[in-house]
């Protein structure tokens, strides 16, 4: 097996639908027809913050990165927040995840970045395994506000 990671492409669309379909089921969320078109104008605009790379193994792909830069107003820098992060179950514990973290850090050091962030869920255990052995986790609790459940409840 050998893993490219490269950015997404225009002929990319429905193979990464179908992986990040998946992602939104593993996570509970009801991915829409314009969500995910929406995301995907955003990943192949040029000029847009979000950015996305794939993986891929013998021409199928097989994994996805969602990032974005960010101001770090305390450090003086600015950080690569990686969004998404998912691997097609059939390819998860092939060092397919690590690959796409590891290009993640590689954007985030050539653009002179100080740092890469991200979040998962609490009982994400099997992703954690691989994420607390190639980052720090931090101690830091996360908080929002959901405006839109807000709006509804109104």
């Amino acid at each position: 097996m050998s893993i490219e990671i490269r950015p997404v492409a225009d002929g990319d669309f429905f193979a990464w639908l179908d992986l990040y379909e998946k992602y939104a089921a593993f996570y509970e969320t009801t991915l829409t027809d314009q969500k995910a078109l929406l995301l995907w104008s955003w990943l192949t605009a040029p000029d847009h913050e979000e950015d996305g790379l794939v993986a891929v193994d013998d021409g199928r792909i097989v994994g996805l990165a969602h990032m974005r830069e960010f101001a770090r107003p305390l450090e003086g820098d600015r950080g690569l927040f990686l969004d998404d992060l998912f691997v097609s179950e059939d390819q998860r514990g092939k060092g397919v995840g690590r690959s796409l973290i590891a290009a993640t850090r590689d954007r985030a050091q050539e653009r002179g970045l100080g740092v890469v962030q991200w979040i998962t869920a609490r009982d994400n255990t099997e992703a954690q395994q691989v994420y607390d052995s190639v980052a720090t986790r931090t101690s830091w609790v996360t908080y929002e506000i959901d405006l839109l459940a807000n709006q509804a409840s109104a």
